[in-house]
């Protein structure tokens, strides 16, 4: 296993290290995700699931209130809004001590989660589909994750046009990551964008390379969860993608991802686990 740079982040005032590589738990209060298993419709299915969550072991919850699957068209604002306050407030309730992160392109809807309590924007688009979103994290200053994609949900899939998928990406993200320190932003974690304007065989090629996106100096999240580019080669649903998923993450945490995001939270805890006894003899 790679040795993880000893990055951190500022959690409200509170140092939060990546030296044992996080695992992000999904909760996505929505009724169209690509995978059922993490959809929670209705308060006693979100507390569930939270529960499950925080039970199997997570780092930190990653809520979302927006479908982004490929060929998704968003909900209005006001209706994610409204699912993520609603979320954000049994999570508190369940899990005082939580790290909430928010899954939304939307500068409003983030500040809004924010002044209710969340931790970290997660920004699928970059702050390309809401130009006021550098502005709006600079000045909340919490955590960003940025995400590399190009197009929208709806468009993506016909975006997938690269010299080089990996310098590319890079280039790109590098260019983003200036804009947000010109802002003075310091938490910044970055992820590549698996599925979001990539093939099949470009997500492969980006993860092979994981390494040289770890050289942006960074900490690097990794979301391939169940993922079409782990059950269309093998021919098999979302569902049964588990095992695929696991074998992938394995592959990112061996390679310097700092944050596993993930719907099976106590199956990547094991994994992290057992390799990091691998690899400190403990």
């Amino acid at each position: 296993m790679k040795q993880n740079q000893d990055f951190s982040i500022n959690v409200r005032g509170h140092l939060l290290s990546f030296r044992r590589p996080w695992i992000m738990g999904i909760l996505n209060v929505t009724s169209d995700s690509f995978y059922a298993g993490c959809r929670a419709d209705g308060d006693d299915e979100i507390v569930a699931r939270i529960r499950a969550i925080r039970d199997e072991g997570a780092d930190c919850i990653d809520i979302g209130a927006c479908s982004t699957r490929p060929g998704a068209e968003p909900v209005e604002a006001d209706v994610e809004l409204r699912r993520l306050l609603n979320a954000i407030v049994l999570v508190r309730r369940e899990w005082p001590d939580a790290v909430i992160s928010v899954d939304t392109f939307r500068a409003t809807v983030a500040r809004r989660c924010v002044e209710a309590g969340a931790d970290i924007i997660n920004d699928i688009a970059g702050g390309k589909l809401d130009d006021e979103m550098f502005d709006t994290v600079a000045e909340l200053r919490v955590p960003y994750i940025l995400t590399h994609m190009r197009g929208t949900p709806a468009t993506m899939s016909q975006m997938t046009q690269y010299g080089d998928v990996v310098a590319d990406v890079i280039s790109e993200l590098a260019y983003s990551i200036r804009e947000l320190r010109r802002r003075g932003v310091c938490d910044i974690i970055v992820d590549p964008g698996f599925g979001f304007a990539k093939d099949v065989e470009q997500n492969y090629r980006l993860l092979a390379s994981l390494d040289e996106i770890c050289k942006i100096g960074l900490p690097v999240l990794v979301g391939i969860s169940r993922k079409s580019m782990i059950w269309r080669p093998l021919d098999i649903k979302p569902a049964d993608a588990l095992p695929g998923t696991i074998a992938l993450d394995s592959f990112a945490l061996l390679h310097g991802a700092s944050i596993l995001r993930v719907h099976d939270v106590a199956a990547a805890v094991q994994a992290r686990d057992v390799l990091i006894k691998l690899k400190t003899g403990n």
